[in-house]
């Protein structure tokens, strides 16, 4: 007779079949995913006005810090996807190294090669020492205007408006959304159509779930959030 194993009062129950997911459970896995993330992995909160002897002045981001976080270089010859994920990629450099917002623009522009190195002093030539003033954003649109041809840009809004998960893999649909949402902002103007968007791709098995529990509700970040513990998918161990 194989031994019964007796479960405490506050033991979870381990229930993560997505045809069994309620929108209470799914809830209840956000929290835990997030209450998580605000902590040290331990259960424990990083010590931050209980300790002030502990708290040191964050120094500036220099050119050697911003390149130690290993940006993408761009050449202007690898089309609208790599252009995305050469946006996607400077801007979690950005916030990895705590890139100010005035150096952005010049940092930036020092992972250009080939054509578009020759695009970009074209600029400084045009505009003057008023080529570093402008703003990340504005540099995006310039660099999206040049590289993202319309016909191009359509081509891809027609693959988001058809994107659906094939056979099981949500990881590989998650990437690729992200790429074309980076592009095709007309099919996703805001938070809530992004994930309105996302979920109608999503599985029959899944999608009647997650739409009850997250529709209308979440922002994209926090719904990512909830989406990964809800399909068992760690971005950490899906690297781009």
């Amino acid at each position: 007779m194989a031994p019964t194993t007796r479960r405490g009062p506050n033991t979870p129950v381990n229930n993560t079949n997505p045809n069994n997911m309620t929108p209470e459970s799914i809830q209840a896995m956000i929290d835990q995913a997030l209450l998580r993330n605000s902590t040290n992995g331990d259960g424990s909160h990083s010590s931050h006005g209980d300790n002030r002897r502990n708290v040191q002045t964050a120094r500036p981001c220099f050119y050697a810090d911003f390149m130690k976080c290993q940006p993408l270089n761009f050449k202007g010859t690898e089309g609208v996807v790599g252009l995305t994920r050469w946006i996607e990629k400077m801007e979690s450099v950005f916030n990895i190294s705590g890139c100010a917002i005035e150096n952005q623009v010049k940092f930036a522009t020092c992972t250009l090669l080939g054509a578009a190195l020759t695009w970009w002093n074209g600029q400084i030539r045009t505009l003057g020492p008023e080529a570093y003033a402008m703003t990340w954003e504005v540099l995006k649109k310039k660099m999206t205007d040049k590289y993202c041809p319309q016909g191009e840009i359509k081509k891809l809004e027609i693959e988001l408006w058809n994107l659906k998960v094939k056979g099981n893999d949500v990881p590989a649909y998650t990437e690729r959304f992200q790429e074309l949402t980076l592009i095709c902002t007309k099919f996703v103007a805001n938070e809530t159509e992004k994930v309105d968007k996302y979920i109608s791709g999503l599985p029959d098995n899944i999608y009647g779930n997650v739409k009850s529990a997250f529709e209308g509700s979440f922002v994209w970040k926090g719904f990512r959030v909830g989406l990964f513990v809800y399909v068992g998918f760690e971005p950490s161990k899906h690297p781009k």
